[in-house]
């Protein structure tokens, strides 16, 4: 390596660092706008009164149980056909309950909560004729 790179290379840091420190708070941020508050209540102001769904984007959001409506007479035989035919197996939910604890390096005490979770990690299907008993 070349004797003089180090030697540049401390120059154009301290440069570098120099002209960071040169500029203002004020040249950054300008200083004429409204305030946090302002825009905070003006945002209350005009969601007042609004419901929280109407305020979402509407485009492509359909209501809960829309997939057999939204089918036809030949795809809900289908669709119902392949649904007795292969059934979901029961994946049932277990409870975990965490008591309390110190955690980490610190020793942070972390109350006792509980957690679920499936017992299986994705949605099994029976194969035909596997499987008797109705899913949930």
């Amino acid at each position: 390596m070349h004797p003089r790179i180090p030697a540049m290379i401390r120059t154009l840091s301290i440069s570098l660092l120099l002209a960071g420190c040169a500029s203002s708070k004020d040249t950054i941020l300008p200083q004429d706008g409204p305030t946090m508050r302002e825009i905070y209540n003006a945002h209350v102001r005009t969601s007042e009164g609004e419901d929280r769904r109407t305020r979402l984007p509407t485009a492509g959001l359909r209501a809960p149980g829309h997939h057999l409506s939204d089918l036809g007479t030949a795809a809900q035989a289908d669709y119902e056909a392949l649904s007795a035919r292969f059934t979901r197996v029961a994946n049932p939910t277990l409870v975990m309950y965490i008591f309390p604890h110190l955690a980490g390096v610190h020793r942070v005490p972390v109350p006792g909560y509980s957690t679920v979770f499936p017992l299986y990690e994705r949605v099994e299907y029976a194969l035909p004729g596997e499987h008797t008993q109705e899913s949930p």
